[in-house]
């Protein structure tokens, strides 16, 4: 054999030996299980959000292959989320300060937190823009929590004011019987007795009267000269009051001008009176409504999801152990597909046992005038209807209304953190909600704009607006339904593009023919 001969044989064996052995390892990093890298992204951006076709609200499908790694156990559901912390954040995180706003007649005190917009920077000059946010059935005001340090972060002359809705929340009132965590461990026999009030008023133009009158409101409570302008910012539920607001508030406008102008003498026009439960709130003030934004809702298909709510709440937990479990649901779940977002967000959607049985028996004694015997603090001057801790780590009213672990009819107490709002109860209300919603946001006051997770959403009517250009549109196919939670970065570009487009200081017109000739100037 020739040299030649022996080569090529040596480097055909050495290229048949590299291609029998064994690959060499794989990074630490190929090893994580691409279902959790999928759904929670990765540790060093924890506000990327995650594409779920499964997922209703999302128009997009996913279409990468999954190739899986060595040593994966493909079907077995997976367990935490090590090297990433599910802890709740507190809203201070996010905001400078909470409200409680009382109206004068007592009947509800709405709860709002806010981050003040910047001052006006001299005389003329209008001070920072306020987003007001208003959360959909079932959330809280802190939905928009990380999308508020978001906007700030784009534009730091703003300011955000975002209420918890009546019934939700922090939100109390005492003329209507709130549903209390308790109702779902009593026996139904009792649950009938104790409805002494009325039902929860959640009809569309309360809603939209209670956020004209929380606006008002922290105006007088933070001593503004005048309210700032204003963008409203609505998700689901909260889409349609922003827009019976604005709707409300462009017939008011309308009708007052056609008023003025059928007058002889010149009048000054009357400020828009919204009524609220028993109280009529009237706005002094202006109100600068630069615009509205929507966030994925659409009245037909609003109304088509209608049907299959109940099924949705079926399958959610009645409860949890802890408020770390209750956010761990909603990311395994994908309710809420950024875990940041989660962790601000959920603890106000939930309530202790405990605290929600003090908070129901001290608006019940306070409407009986019962006083206990020390002032109602201490074991030694404890309330008539307070709920104590027993020994065995069970609760126990003196009314009987909960009793202990040992009592008889006693339901499972193991997962104390309830639902602060039982959307159940809400049914009659949600037709009422979407009914006409496409027709009011296409006719309301200012500049509109829709933020979608799917284009498969608009009807024929948002449509045909949308070709016209009534109001700009966007939307985020690798976004669920809770948008601004999900991707708050972007809906925060959105929204900060959406107010400089609006924002009518920054207009700077031509001088008027008048001013010029009064100048001496040629024209």
């Amino acid at each position: 054999m020739s040299d030649l001969q022996k080569k090529w044989s040596k480097a055909r064996v050495s290229t048949s030996m590299r291609a029998m052995a064994p690959p060499p390892p794989l990074p630490l990093a190929d090893f994580i299980s691409e279902e959790d890298e999928d759904r929670f992204g990765s540790a060093s951006v924890p506000n990327t959000p995650q594409d779920d076709d499964s997922s209703s609200a999302s128009s997009m499908s996913s279409t990468g292959t999954v190739i899986p790694s060595p040593g994966r156990a493909l079907f077995a559901r997976p367990q935490g989320f090590p090297g990433r912390s599910l802890d709740p954040i507190p809203w201070t995180t996010y905001f400078e300060r909470e409200l409680l706003l009382p109206l004068p007649d007592g009947s509800i005190t709405y709860h709002a937190y806010l981050t003040s917009p910047a001052p006006s920077s001299g005389p003329g000059k209008p001070p920072g823009p306020l987003f007001v946010t208003h959360h959909g059935a079932g959330s809280s005001g802190l939905s928009f929590a990380v999308l508020s340090a978001e906007i700030r972060k784009r534009l730091p002359s703003a300011g955000i004011l975002s209420l918890d809705a009546r019934g939700h929340g922090q939100t109390t009132t005492t003329t209507t019987t709130h549903h209390s965590a308790m109702s779902a461990l009593e026996d139904e026999e009792e649950a009938a007795g104790r409805g002494s009030g009325k039902a929860e008023d959640l009809t569309l133009s309360t809603l939209a009267a209670d956020l004209l009158a929380v606006i008002t409101l922290t105006q007088s409570a933070m001593h503004w000269p005048a309210l700032p302008p204003i963008i409203l910012v609505g998700h689901s539920l909260g889409g349609a009051v922003v827009t019976e607001l604005a709707f409300s508030l462009a017939r008011q406008r309308s009708s007052s001008s056609s008023k003025a102008s059928s007058s002889s003498s010149t009048t000054t026009t009357p400020p828009p009176q919204t009524t609220t439960g028993t109280t009529t709130t009237t706005a002094t003030t202006k109100m600068d409504l630069l615009g509205y934004a929507v966030l994925d809702v659409v009245e037909g298909s609003a109304l088509d999801a209608l049907q299959s709510m109940h099924a949705y709440l079926a399958t959610r937990p009645a409860g949890f152990d802890t408020l770390l479990d209750a956010v761990e649901w909603h990311v395994r779940s994908r309710t809420v597909r950024n875990a940041v977002s989660a962790r601000a967000s959920v603890p106000g959607l939930l309530v202790h046992v405990r605290q929600q049985i003090q908070q129901t028996q001290q608006t019940q004694d306070q409407r009986a005038g019962v006083v206990g015997a020390g002032g109602g603090g201490g074991r030694g001057g404890r309330g008539e209807g307070e709920a104590v801790e027993e020994e065995g780590g069970g609760f126990v009213a003196e009314r009987g209304l909960l009793l202990n672990d040992s009592g008889p009819a006693r339901k499972d107490v193991s997962k104390p953190w309830r639902w602060r709002t039982d959307l159940a109860k809400t049914q009659p209300f949600w037709e009422g909600w979407f009914g006409g919603l496409s027709s009011k946001f296409l006719s309301g006051r200012g500049g509109k704009m829709l933020l979608l997770a799917g284009t498969d959403r608009l009807d024929t009517e948002l449509t045909i607006g949308q070709m016209q250009g009534k109001y700009a549109l966007q939307v985020f196919p690798e976004a669920g339904h809770f948008i601004h939670e999900d991707l708050p970065e972007k809906t925060a570009m959105a929204l900060v593009d959406f107010y400089r487009r609006n924002d009518r200081s920054a207009l700077v017109l031509p001088p008027k023919v008048s001013e010029l000739l009064a100048q001496g100037k040629r024209v």
